[in-house]
């Protein structure tokens, strides 16, 4: 990792598995905090807002600021600040998504809006969804804050947003623009984020069909830590691979 300077990081799977986090984490993001060496963690999940996020990485034993959390709600908010500032949204999501865009002069309505944007949530209603589906038909633009099908839940896997974004999409004809992973879009907006450049920075991930395509398409190094998803065995399955492979992100020297 000769010349690497910043760190992003996925969060589940990486940093924590379910509700544990993964032995060596508190001690890598001391290690950064202590050496002042810049970091953002990033997550697909629109649900909470990094202050959540802080709060519950906080009660789980890892002390982290909220500024260093990046999420694809976040990302989405930018992306449509970018492409129409001030704008008019239906959302379907959850705090994390409907402060994002609050917080950079969106109005959320459901009157003649510019944009249905669809986020992560737990309690997806045919009425919304619906809603979604009449909006989209009358040409508004249709956006989703990350691709990912399912998810982990009490009892097992949930539906994600791409789950219900392939519903309205079969339903209206329209397919979404994902901004989250991987989507290169998402990690340009952190490297910004970090004032940092895409030849100092290195992605850390667990998965080889997001983390890892989406920090090789930004022009980022690439490290697949094998304490989520993906296996050893199952990196030669893809046509891409990982500039390295740890066991664990303990295992990651700076």
């Amino acid at each position: 990792m000769e010349g690497i300077t910043n760190y992003l990081t996925d969060m589940d799977g990486v940093l924590l598995r379910g509700v544990t986090l993964i032995p060596g984490v508190v001690e890598f993001i001391q290690r950064l905090r202590s050496e002042g060496i810049p970091f953002l963690i990033l997550t697909n999940n629109s649900q909470y807002t990094p202050r959540d996020l802080q709060v519950r990485l906080s009660y789980l034993g890892l002390d982290v600021p909220s500024e260093a959390i990046y999420t694809s709600a976040l990302a989405t908010a930018q992306f449509l600040h970018s492409q129409r500032p001030n704008g008019r949204a239906y959302a379907i999501g959850e705090s994390g998504l409907t402060t994002a865009l609050h917080d950079i002069g969106y109005v959320l309505t459901d009157q003649d809006p510019e944009y249905v944007v669809i986020g992560e949530t737990t309690t997806y209603s045919f009425a919304h969804i619906t809603q979604a589906i009449r909006l989209i038909s009358a040409g508004a633009r249709f956006i989703a804050t990350n691709p990912d099908v399912m998810g982990p839940g009490v009892g097992g896997i949930v539906p994600a947003t791409g789950a219900v974004a392939s519903l309205i999409s079969a339903a209206t004809g329209v397919q979404p623009y994902f901004v989250g992973k991987p989507n290169p879009l998402m990690m340009r907006m952190a490297l910004r984020t970090l004032n940092a450049h895409s030849e100092n920075t290195v992605m850390i991930g667990d998965r080889m069909d997001t983390d890892v395509v989406a920090g090789l398409e930004s022009g980022l190094r690439t490290i697949l830590v094998l304490t989520g998803v993906t296996t050893r065995e199952q990196v030669d399955r893809f046509p891409y691979r990982p500039t390295m492979i740890f066991n664990s992100i303990a295992d990651v020297e700076l």
